[in-house]
């Protein structure tokens, strides 16, 4: 009889998200928007059910926002994506709730869905962009972000892609490390090369729209 609920279903984790003060990194004096430590991998526990990773996911924190970054390796092919299709295109979806209420199976205001993406942009279909996306099924959808604001960049590495962003403070509606430090938090790496990489539960289940699914993101410094 096949397996259906994934065994990582059955242990709900807390993943500590560090501090870093310096980021975002002025990029005219780095090479890289952000350069987040080993601490700031967020672990997917692939292996419980058999299976083997291609990204690198970390996520860090200081009183100016979140950084994101991603490592995928193992491509012999370029990353691909397009504008008009945002959830089909090669990069990393982050899913955040800044009141972390995982009794809710509905979203609410606080919880958000952007997606940065290494292809698909620009008049070519070839340059990174990001995306926000409203949540299926929300009781009230979370105000849009100035995308414009969300720093990001792509670029390629040896069989890869490696993706950088901060997520200033006012792009995250409810965002006080002080009071909330606990977020609801997921992730899925996409690749149409590679597959997809989830933080725990697969598309069998609803991730996309239910936050009771999403896991515990504390902000420790």
């Amino acid at each position: 009889m096949p397996q259906i609920v994934p065994n990582r279903f059955l242990v709900r984790v807390s993943h500590p998200c560090p501090y870093v003060k310096d980021v975002p990194r002025d990029t005219e004096k780095h090479d890289n928007l952000v350069e987040l430590p080993e601490e700031a991998r967020i672990e997917n526990f692939a292996a419980l059910d058999e299976q083997k990773n291609f990204a690198d996911v970390r996520l860090a924190w200081n009183d100016f926002g979140l950084a994101v970054q991603v490592e995928v390796k193992g491509k012999q092919l370029v990353a691909v994506g397009d504008s008009d299709k945002p959830k089909t295109s090669d990069g990393l979806w982050l899913l955040l709730d800044t009141r972390d209420a995982r009794a809710s199976h509905r979203a609410s205001r606080y919880c958000h869905h952007f997606m940065f993406l290494a292809a698909g942009g620009g008049v070519d279909k070839d340059e990174p962009f990001v995306a926000q996306s409203k949540i299926n099924r929300a009781q009230q959808d979370a105000p849009a972000a100035n995308l414009a604001d969300v720093l990001f960049r792509s670029e390629r590495i040896k069989g890869g892609y490696r993706l950088e962003a901060f997520i200033p403070a006012a792009a995250l509606s409810g965002f006080d490390p002080q009071e909330h430090p606990r977020l609801g938090v997921y992730y899925c790496v996409r690749d149409q090369e590679l597959g997809d990489q989830f933080l725990s539960v697969n598309w069998d289940f609803p991730f996309g729209e239910d936050p009771s699914l999403w896991a515990v993101l504390e902000l420790v410094k």
